[in-house]
């Protein structure tokens, strides 16, 4: 009787101890985001692994929920794209030929959508599923400042955007450039 026990009390402590630590690791969290340094200013080194957790549940989500675009791509779909590109995109992304000199100093960083990639020579997010772009622009992407336009633009002026964007690494019409670098 006496070893059953002293197994019981062996497992009590066990118990108590992990009970224990998990209080002390949450007051030493509480600690740290009130009274430590934690990476809050753009220009701050992220937690380890920070892109990693936030980009795994946001590829699964938008693998779940992506759609195929409603319709194809023409002259007046582009142009549709641009003018709402310019308007609400161009600030933070950027232009043909243009960069937004501040996008580099967000964090993460706001990519700048008509440029090529140092890597593999990518346009923007052209090498993206239309249904991922088109995800990001209804949904937005929580802290990033990518906000959502799902209350601002109809479905049909996002999917201009869009397939805009998804073609950017295309020869686009003349009218859809000169709305895109029009100053």
């Amino acid at each position: 009787m006496a070893k059953g026990r002293g197994s019981e009390g062996g497992l009590g402590k066990i118990v108590l101890g992990f009970v224990l630590a998990l209080v002390v690791i949450a007051l030493g969290a509480v600690v740290y985001f009130k009274w430590g340094s934690p990476p809050v200013a753009t220009a701050d080194k992220p937690f380890p692994f920070e892109k990693q957790i936030v980009s795994v549940p946001l590829g699964a989500r938008i693998a779940r929920q992506m759609k195929t675009p409603p319709f194809g791509t023409s002259e007046d779909v582009y142009e549709g794209g641009a003018k709402i590109y310019k308007a609400d995109c161009a600030e933070c992304h950027g232009t043909p030929g243009h960069d937004v000199p501040y996008a580099k100093y967000m964090y993460p960083v706001a990519p700048q959508l008509w440029k090529k990639h140092a890597k593999g020579g990518v346009v923007g997010v052209s090498d993206d599923e239309a249904g991922e772009t088109y995800w990001k622009v209804a949904n937005g992407i929580r802290l990033t400042g990518m906000p959502s336009y799902s209350h601002v633009l109809n479905d049909t002026q996002m999917w201009q955007v869009t397939l805009l964007l998804k073609n950017a690494d295309q020869q686009l019409p003349d009218p859809v450039v000169k709305i895109l670098t029009a100053q």
